[in-house]
């Protein structure tokens, strides 16, 4: 299929040092100078009366000069040009520096549509250096583009212009069926690329965006649903024989229905032609960790070494002890390696695992290194895969030959985001909690109840319980929030000086803080004042108090994840969440807390409250560039092309109808083009 790649030199107002200017910004083709879209613009078509005026704001007027304006020397090099312009009814001061070209042109009684940011100085309005045009010109809107030194947004979008009337020449196929255009009341192509760089007012602009966005976001959603087959190859290492149920029945409790059915979902994944590409989120608590066991051991069974990767060592630890106990007495050999461990052991290490002495390596990103090489491969699981690159889990992946993968999170992630984040995966969900697990009750108290708390702290404590205190800053002076070093001093000498208080931040060496969770997890540390750094940690089950200052400060999805570092165990456990911030989004947001406990409920609630930025961030490594959609700003978009991406692959799952051969190359430039080793051929 034809890409279009017409050269930049060909396009009229572009030559050779020009093309290499637009090269500096991203632009080498037709297609990217026409997507290379406005940042913001100047915004002549609304006009404001000079009394409507809002100090501070950027505006644009017409006004008559007063005269002609003065000039003024204020030292060597600048020079200050002074006029009034008035409305007839009120009137602003206009200053202009160092250009006697543009002070020239201003002509006492003549009329002029003046555009800046309006100031106030001692009762007067006042605009220095505004953009001024002449009263019956009709600007409409002006984009303002990212620029290069050698290109102005002036000559960028007569280059642009140009562009347009080549591109639509070329009549290449448009990436939204127009079936798909008149479901979701999309303008045409045309309409929105003519508008985007040059709009009348700000409604067009309004409709040309939304048909853009649309546009990109859909090409991604089939794009990163298209990804599930065709970055599968066929699987070299299939299951021939399940022995999950073996080791079920090896377990010393009873598994939830939950884990029963995510365990078969994957085995099946297993036993098919292609690879698993599973994505298995639960609850903090659900036992995904017991599926990813049940998993490693039938793999090991069948002949296959199997890889676990965690985001942190504390983490990778924890998994490590887990499953040996998990597969104790079943022959089954489980390696740690991790970035601490001394260059004799890691060698150790790796040896086993490339003489295939090893079933399972559980470690960071230790397992990425060069030198790291397993004899066969069969099945990757990766924790907390957010915290992860895609680039990473590829690394990962090339030392098996198209081996499985498993991805768990605790982070529960609504669908609809779900879909992009991880749109390469199948899902499965654990909605259940094992028996046994009691629901956490949760508080939402100010300041003024803290000895309370201490006191109903130290009564854990005196039970031969454990406790958490999370502060959202590591040091004093940090936005005036809760510090946990200080913190932490502060209580081992005063409140709770008769107890073992420890401290926890990210700040700390990786050896200094598996050090402290050992000691918590031992028990010899009763309260641990930590940061956020224990939101994905160890499972003490006998912590039972976590109380987390400055609960305002975070988002929902992290106050349930750090939540969830209590309530592990059978005995009963509480959460407290102090803030003094009493506006009606805080208290909504806490009081949500404190009625559910049900992590999907109160990801749909955080994203409905704050949008999907807490959602993103490192999670979003790996997605192509997107140059005009937004995903924490479109969420609306976002679900809309969900269901239409969902649609048309149901309907052509290949895209080779002929309404969808221009969506096809759009999935193809938007992925390829970027990632070269992703195909869509």
């Amino acid at each position: 299929m034809k890409n279009y790649p017409v050269p930049l030199k060909y396009i009229k107002g572009v030559g050779e040092k020009r093309e290499q200017l637009l090269k500096k910004l991203g632009i080498s083709s037709l297609y990217d100078l026409v997507h290379f879209y406005p940042r913001t613009y100047l915004d002549f078509s609304s006009l404001t009366d000079i009394v409507s005026i809002v100090p501070g704001t950027v505006c644009a007027f017409s006004a008559v000069v007063g005269y002609d304006p003065i000039e003024h020397k204020i030292r060597k090099g600048m020079t200050l040009y002074k006029t009034i312009a008035t409305d007839g009814i009120a009137g602003v001061h206009i200053t202009i520096f160092n250009s006697k070209y543009l002070a020239d042109s201003l002509k006492q009684g003549q009329e002029y549509i003046f555009y800046g940011k309006v100031t106030a100085q001692n009762g007067s309005l006042e605009m220095a250096n505004p953009i001024i045009e002449a009263a019956d010109s009709e600007c409409g809107m002006r984009a303002v583009y990212p620029l290069t030194a050698g290109l102005t947004s002036k000559i960028l979008s007569k280059i642009i212009g140009n562009a347009l009337t080549a591109y639509f020449e070329e009549n290449a196929p448009v990436a939204v069926p127009d079936s798909v255009r008149s479901r979701y009341n999309l303008a045409h192509e045309q309409f929105a690329l003519r508008t985007v760089h040059s709009p009348k007012n700000q409604g067009d602009l309004a409709v040309a965006k939304r048909s853009l966005i649309f546009e990109e976001l859909l090409t991604l959603q089939v794009g990163m649903r298209r990804l599930k087959n065709h970055t599968r190859g066929k699987a070299s290492l299939t299951i021939a024989e399940d022995f999950s149920g073996e080791f079920i029945s090896s377990l010393p409790f009873t598994l939830t229905n939950a884990q029963s059915r995510v365990i078969a979902e994957c085995i099946r994944d297993m036993q098919g032609e292609r690879p698993m590409n599973r994505l298995v989120q639960g609850d903090v608590g659900s036992g995904k960790t017991v599926v990813a066991a049940a998993l490693i051991y039938t793999a090991a069974k069948n002949g296959m070494q199997s890889a676990l990767m965690a985001p942190t060592e504390i983490l990778a630890r924890q998994h490590y002890e887990t499953l040996k106990k998990l597969c104790q007495g079943s022959g089954i050999s489980i390696e740690l390696l991790t970035g601490s461990l001394t260059p004799k052991a890691k060698k150790e290490v790796k040896e086993r695992l490339s003489s295939g002495a090893s079933h399972l390596a559980v470690g960071t990103h230790a397992l990425l290194t060069e030198d790291t090489q397993f004899n066969n491969l069969g099945l990757i699981v990766t924790d907390e895969q957010h915290r992860f690159g895609v680039n990473q889990r590829g690394t990962l992946s090339s030392k098996g030959n198209n081996p499985h993968t498993l991805v768990m999170s605790a982070t529960p992630i609504p669908r609809t985001l779900s879909l992009i984040i991880y749109g390469d995966l199948d899902i499965s969900i654990i909605d259940e909690l094992p028996k046994g697990r009691q629901k956490i009750s949760t508080y939402a108290v100010d300041t003024s109840y803290r000895k309370r708390i201490y006191a109903f702290i130290k009564k854990h404590l005196d039970m031969g319980l454990q406790a958490y205190i999370v502060c959202p800053a590591v040091e004093e002076g940090e936005n005036g929030l809760a510090s946990a070093t200080e913190y932490a001093e502060e209580l081992s000498k005063k409140e709770f000086s008769s107890y073992k208080v420890g401290l926890l931040h990210g700040k700390m060496k990786a050896k200094e803080k598996d050090e402290v969770m050992s000691r918590f997890s031992s028990g010899e540390i009763q309260l641990l004042v930590s940061t956020t750094v224990v939101e994905v940690g160890v499972d003490v089950p006998n912590a039972a108090v976590m109380v987390i200052e400055n609960a305002e400060s975070f988002g929902l999805s992290q106050l349930h994840q750090l939540r969830g570092r209590v309530g592990r165990g059978t005995v009963k456990s509480y959460c407290v969440l102090i803030s003094d911030n009493m506006s009606e989004g805080v208290r909504s947001r806490l009081d949500i807390m404190c009625k559910t406990n049900d992590g999907f409920a109160i990801a749909d609630k955080d994203l409905e409250l704050r949008g999907p930025g807490d959602f993103f961030g490192e999670r979003q490594h790996g997605l192509p560039e997107l140059n005009i959609a937004s995903l924490t700003e479109n969420m609306d978009i976002v679900r809309e092309t969900a269901e239409a991406s969902e649609a048309i692959l149901k309907d052509d799952p290949l895209l080779k109808k002929q309404e969808n051969l221009g969506l096809r190359l759009a999935v193809r430039r938007l992925f390829y083009d970027k990632n070269k080793h992703i195909s869509f051929n």
